[in-house]
């Protein structure tokens, strides 16, 4: 994993991450009983505060923050071709309140790719996706190795119970 289990405030600071370059948007949201993540192609948040069981890629509901929210730096980061965004799972267990992103129950990892065509603009969600599609503003990385199917079937049924998510958004930018 990252350096998350040796630097715990790096997740304090939204805007930015460790001192190796990279940059960090760090995202809490809550599970549902109608997660299911069964999506091959795509894994998503939202702000929204329910979710139907149609929503299959959809892992977290009332996400306080969205692509909009995003640093400057860390959106323009996200343009490049090159750069890696590493999109990190951190789910608490049923029943609390929030999540220890340091010591989460659960956690899991999609990795993906910066474009240049990446708006980052949404004020409502935000999509990861094995594709390349960008056309909408709500894309936050493209050419995933995973989505919301290739979740741990575990952490996946803790969001199913209302567990605490944090998505940890990190870019690495190209050498």
């Amino acid at each position: 994993m990252s350096d998350a289990d040796s630097e715990p405030d790096q997740f304090d600071d939204a805007d930015g991450g460790p001192d190796d370059g990279s940059l960090v948007e760090v995202i809490r949201a809550v599970g549902h009983e109608h997660v299911t993540a069964e999506h091959a192609s795509t894994v998503e948040l939202t702000t929204d505060d329910w979710l139907t069981p149609a929503g299959d890629c959809i892992v977290g509901v009332e996400a306080d923050r969205t692509p909009r929210d995003f640093s400057t730096a860390f959106r323009e980061a996200c343009r490049d071709a090159d750069a890696t965004i590493t999109a990190t799972f951190a789910v608490g267990e049923p029943g609390a309140t929030d999540v220890d992103i340091d010591a989460p129950a659960y956690i899991d990892e999609i990795a993906g790719r910066g474009d240049p065509d990446l708006r980052l603009l949404d004020d409502r969600s935000m999509v990861g996706r094995t594709s390349e599609y960008t056309d909408d503003e709500r894309t936050i990385f493209v050419d995933a190795d995973g989505a919301a199917a290739d979740l741990d079937g575990d952490l996946v049924a803790a969001l199913a119970a209302g567990a605490p998510v944090a998505l940890r958004l990190e870019v690495e930018p190209a050498p």
